[in-house]
């Protein structure tokens, strides 16, 4: 196993419709599919979590449907995501069910990678599945995305999932084995590069668009890809696809390009809550919720002493000492009202209290930085 995916605790892998559609008869390329989960299962029995980012559907359903090649209209791919999507889920099923995984349909838009309510309720789910041990498999909600609220391109989509649920490795499988200095299908000098560790002017002058009529992609959505990624701090892995078990071919000497992260996920994550985002409110807690905050726990509403601020579920607020010195900042799992009912209950008393079974914590630890200079 190549060592960024065998280092990383959790692996996103992004398939596009060139490789999953046969572009001749628009018929699904099962073997292919069947080889790529086998991968995907052997990376679960190394005790990894998988998410798999999933083109495909547009292409299976404008040729279920027979509608014309060239651009759809917007409608007419709507419909064609409607028809392909429900083919491509169930052929996801009976392959993760052959090694004995249940797949797990999500569609998402931008929206719910970019609203921090949305955002927090699928990457919510996202972790449920991978902690059920569920492989999520993962497309843009076509249906009903339009222009303004898609990604555009599955790449985008893939390195905001690696983002969302904190993803060490991202790879994506591609029509190219990597980046090279130059298109190597018009230019016989262009030379591959295998490894990336800033994405610098040059790099990005480097990509050009979609090499396939089924790709909305290309090497210039990939290297977007790449910036997003690395900034939370997976690394990225552009490969060929175009092979049975592309994921074990990159065990091999197969070419590849890696751009390297900086930082790792969970570094990445803290440093965007407790300074990529404006305070909404503040908490104040007691000195029993300090001492568990600052050891690295999550903050319980029993630890609350006062919430001041309008502040809705998902946004950041400022968790502070009683003299008002701010120890961190998170985001928090209750709005406003909500978190001031709250204050000093016990967990269990919440939905008796919400009339809901909210979350345990008011801020759960991973959604907490702390912002405090230790004292000696």
């Amino acid at each position: 196993m190549m060592a960024e995916i065998s280092k990383a605790r959790r692996v996103v892998v992004k398939v596009g419709s060139a490789l999953l559609v046969d572009s001749a008869t628009g018929t699904l390329k099962r073997a292919w599919l069947q080889s790529l989960v086998a991968d995907l299962a052997a990376l679960k029995s190394a005790d990894k979590d998988i998410l798999l980012v999933s083109s495909g559907a547009v292409a299976l359903g404008r040729g279920a449907l027979g509608l014309k090649t060239g651009v759809l209209r917007l409608e007419e791919s709507q419909a064609a995501a409607a028809v392909g999507q429900v083919r491509l889920a169930q052929a996801y099923v009976d392959a993760f069910h052959a090694h004995g995984l249940e797949a797990a349909q999500i569609l998402l838009t931008l929206e719910d990678s970019e609203e921090r309510r949305r955002y927090l309720n699928a990457r919510e789910t996202l972790r449920t599945l991978l902690s059920l041990r569920a492989v999520p498999v993962i497309n843009e909600n076509d249906t009903v995305a339009t222009a303004e609220i898609r990604f555009g391109d599955n790449d985008r989509l893939a390195a905001r999932v690696a983002e969302m649920a904190e993803a060490d490795c991202l790879v994506l499988l591609s029509d190219i084995d990597g980046l090279y200095t130059a298109n190597p299908a018009r230019d016989a000098n262009a030379r591959h590069i295998p490894e990336v560790r800033n994405i610098t002017p040059e790099i990005e002058a480097m990509a050009e668009g979609p090499a396939s009529i089924m790709s909305r992609g290309g090497m210039e959505s990939k290297i977007v890809a790449a910036k997003i990624a690395t900034a939370a701090g997976a690394s990225v892995i552009i490969a060929n696809g175009h092979v049975l078990h592309p994921l074990r071919a990159l065990d091999g000497d197969a070419k590849r390009t890696v751009f390297v992260p900086h930082v790792s996920p969970q570094a990445a994550r803290k440093r965007w809550i407790a300074g990529g985002l404006s305070v909404s409110g503040s908490l104040v807690i007691d000195d029993g919720a300090e001492r568990a905050l600052l050891s690295g726990k999550s903050l319980l509403p029993a630890g609350v002493t006062s919430v001041d601020g309008r502040f809705e579920r998902g946004d950041v607020v400022s968790v502070r000492a009683a003299n008002g010195r701010e120890l961190a900042r998170g985001l928090v799992a209750y709005n406003a009202d909500e978190a001031k009912r709250l204050i000093g209950r016990r967990t269990a008393e919440i939905e008796n209290i919400l009339g809901y079974r909210g979350r345990d914590e008011i801020i759960h630890r991973d959604d907490l930085a702390v912002t405090a200079i230790p004292t000696s």
